[in-house]
């Protein structure tokens, strides 16, 4: 697929979320803030050279979906059992679309990410032990984790908080309980899909 789409003159806002695994919403900001570059169409509309795409991509440290990881890996790394068993029941509804994992402390998360390699990690800032801060900035900071997408959960929404978890390379904090439509928007996946 990666190949296919890549060999297109243009891209579409949906064809580059597609291959970075984000929302359209996500692949405008990046173009409106100057970060990816963009062409405009006469009628308005927003196309992608895909050697922009790849150059951005690499910068980023975001890697491209390709044929062998269609399927996204999330793994969810929280101490409530209860919204990890939910969020595994959520994201069945998108069989051949996603795999998840659950682990319920952050030290086993680090085992887990070797093992599993995900996509996204959905990661709890307040945890017993590592918080998700930490777990965030060492991920970040390894070469072989700093393009896992992470997405903060948290039931303490402060500014504070969410600044400090997107400082430490987290590209959103989630407020718990968590929106479902806003939390499937963010990984770039459509209810449409679970029919």
């Amino acid at each position: 697929m990666t190949k296919k789409l890549l060999s297109k003159a243009y891209l579409t806002p949906n064809q580059v979320a597609e291959l970075m695994m984000v929302s359209p919403a996500t692949v405008r900001q990046w173009a409106e803030k100057g970060e990816l570059n963009a062409l405009t169409t006469p009628g308005g509309h927003r196309r992608f050279l895909p050697a922009d795409v790849e150059r951005f991509a690499r910068d980023k440290g975001v890697a491209l979906v390709t044929a062998a990881t269609e399927e996204m890996r999330i793994l969810v790394v929280d101490d409530d059992v209860q919204l990890s068993r939910y969020l595994e029941a959520l994201f069945e509804g998108f069989e051949n679309k996603v795999v998840v994992k659950t682990v319920n402390d952050s030290f086993r998360a680090g085992f887990k990410v070797k093992s599993f390699n995900p996509h996204v990690v959905l990661l709890d800032l307040m945890m017993p032990g590592m918080d998700g801060f930490e777990v965030c900035r060492l991920l970040k900071s390894e070469p072989s984790t700093k393009a896992v997408r992470v997405i903060a959960m948290t039931g303490y929404p402060t500014p504070e908080n969410i600044e400090k978890i997107l400082d430490a390379g987290a590209e959103a904090c989630l407020s718990k309980p968590l929106d479902e439509t806003v939390l499937l928007e963010r990984l770039g996946l459509k209810q449409a899909d679970t029919e």
